[in-house]
């Protein structure tokens, strides 16, 4: 029997803040490094706003484009799910060699990561997990 293991991939979790473009670039910098694909998820929160379509496709599609060089050479999946950033994240990265996330130090609220999603991937998360931040206090 021959055991073929599924597809090599780096999840990262873009939102489009600074800190979730700072995770895509160095989730992008990793793809190219081990020779794996770059997933792209967007989160939308489940009160938030549409969750599929066109227009919300074409739009990471093309924010993804602008920010990521096309010398870099990296087979890229997006996809848009709805729930928790942190739950969704750490569910996507089941499988994946890596899970990049963006996180604003030392939040306005107190949080050493800002907010709840960077805890939740800690905790949830069975890959290893990236935590970049954009240098700016919130």
């Amino acid at each position: 029997m021959h055991i073929i293991p599924g597809p090599r991939y780096v999840l990262v979790g873009f939102d489009g803040s600074p800190n979730s473009t700072v995770a895509l670039r160095r989730a992008a910098e990793e793809a190219r490094r081990r020779h794996a694909r770059l997933d792209v998820v967007r989160v939308i929160p489940r009160d938030g706003g549409r969750l599929r379509g066109p227009k919300a496709w074409l739009r990471l599609r093309e924010e993804v484009a602008r920010l990521l060089p096309r010398t870099q050479h990296v087979s890229t999946r997006l996809r848009i799910v709805r729930g928790e950033p942190g739950a969704q994240l750490a569910r996507l990265a089941d499988r994946a060699e890596v899970l990049v996330v963006g996180s604003r130090l030392n939040s306005r609220h107190g949080a050493l990561f800002g907010g709840d999603t960077v805890p939740a991937v800690l905790s949830n998360a069975r890959c290893g997990v990236i935590v970049c931040e954009d240098g700016a206090e919130s």
